[in-house]
């Protein structure tokens, strides 16, 4: 059974999504917490990374708004179709989550390529700090690695997604990769292999995280359809209300150096994006 440790509600800062605007989070700190648990609070809108479960408590903006994808109506669009086969040659494993040098290597790489490109502020995400947020121990934590065999140096981590799952529910937490692999939209077929991946295990739904509109980073989960979106900011006593997203034409494919998702910031400085 869950014991909660702390709960607090942030007091408002700049947003790391819109610059315009002012964000808060509101944060559960709590240990021995089920997975059945972990999905009550999970179909409500909120996330995880380590011990602490959050989600947005903005007082002046509803832009974060929780996504999921119904596993059962997916189809992949023709650009999803295209990151799935052009990622085809790659080797998937699932696991428990994992620190070591390769991963950390991995990471450090993946961000400072979005240092560059993105002006995101600096991380220096070490070891201790990479397992309280990404391998702490959870009944629910996974870790979907993706390898290149073909490299001439041997297997080669090229991607990494943390992940959730619980019994009725696949989570993507984050997702990160080699900047050199990025023409291959390693995000794009990550999700949609989890998507398989749920579906294969009788897991109706796959959770995206927040879907913010005006956010480039953020903006890519919109494509995955058919998805439904939560209602408002629903109380844990309280039935959630999804709702079936209204269907979109295709969007224009984005460049290829935009085109692998990244899932949205966690709680804790080291990993917060812009």
């Amino acid at each position: 059974m869950a014991v909660l440790l702390a709960h607090e509600i942030e007091t408002p800062r700049p947003c790391s999504y819109l610059p315009d605007r002012e964000a808060s989070l509101e944060t559960l700190l709590m240990r021995n917490v089920t997975a059945q648990e972990y999905e009550h609070l999970l179909v409500r809108g909120w996330r995880r990374f380590g011990p602490q479960y959050f989600r947005p408590a903005c007082a002046s903006c509803n832009e974060c708004v929780s996504l999921r994808v119904p596993v059962e109506g997916f189809t992949p669009n023709r650009s999803q179709r295209r990151a799935r086969a052009a990622c085809a040659h790659l080797r998937v494993e699932v696991g428990p989550p994992r620190v070591d040098e390769e991963r950390l290597a991995l990471y450090r790489a993946w961000h400072a390529e979005r240092e560059t490109t993105r002006e995101w502020e600096a991380s220096e995400l070490g070891a201790r700090e990479y397992a309280f947020q990404f391998a702490f121990p959870h009944p629910s934590a996974r870790e979907v690695a993706w390898y290149d065999d073909s490299d001439p140096a041997g297997p080669k981590l090229v991607g990494l997604g943390l992940c959730d799952e619980t019994p009725h529910a696949w989570s993507a937490v984050y997702f990160f990769y080699d900047p050199a692999y990025a023409r291959l939209s390693l995000g794009k077929a990550s999700v949609l292999f989890q998507v398989e991946l749920a579906r294969e295990r009788g897991i109706p739904y796959v959770y995206l995280g927040y879907r913010v509109l005006a956010c480039d980073s953020l903006r890519y989960k919109a494509g995955f359809r058919p998805h439904e979106l939560l209602e408002g900011r629903p109380a844990l006593d309280a039935p959630p209300e999804w709702r079936a997203a209204p269907e979109a034409p295709e969007a224009p494919e984005a460049p290829r150096a935009s085109q692998a998702p990244v899932s949205e910031p966690g709680p804790a400085d080291g990993v917060r994006s812009r």
